[in-house]
């Protein structure tokens, strides 16, 4: 990925603020900023109705998850939604890929296509 942009999904590019974290144990890693996260940063407690479930997205700074409302993201998710935990791999694709640009199929990974989860 050129530094300064991160891929949206289906081939789009858009400009992200990169930073270096460091952990307590000295491991560092490159985290991107997708903006100023709105009204979801450093956000306080969350009181989740009893028989649902908070589900938290896998970027801080850009998933409609838990911390929207259902109408905007993902909201509370009922425990009755709740099916039960991943069992395989249909397809994976290379970093690159998209589905709008054909010649990028070949970042396809098969040794992934039907992969069963433990």
């Amino acid at each position: 990925m050129p530094d300064g942009t991160e891929d949206m999904g289906y081939g789009a590019l858009r400009p992200v603020k990169r930073y270096q974290e460091t952990l307590p144990n000295g491991v560092t890693y490159l985290t991107n900023s997708w903006g100023d996260g709105g009204d979801v940063d450093n956000t306080g407690v969350y009181v989740v109705p009893e028989g649902n479930y908070f589900m938290m997205g896998d970027n801080r700074d850009n998933s409609a998850d838990s911390r929207y409302p259902m109408e905007v993201g993902v909201g509370f998710v009922p425990a009755e939604d709740l099916e039960g935990p991943a069992q395989i791999v249909l397809l994976s694709w290379k970093p690159g890929a998209s589905i709008f640009k054909p010649w990028t199929w070949l970042n396809l990974r098969p040794s992934r296509f039907l992969h069963m989860l433990r």
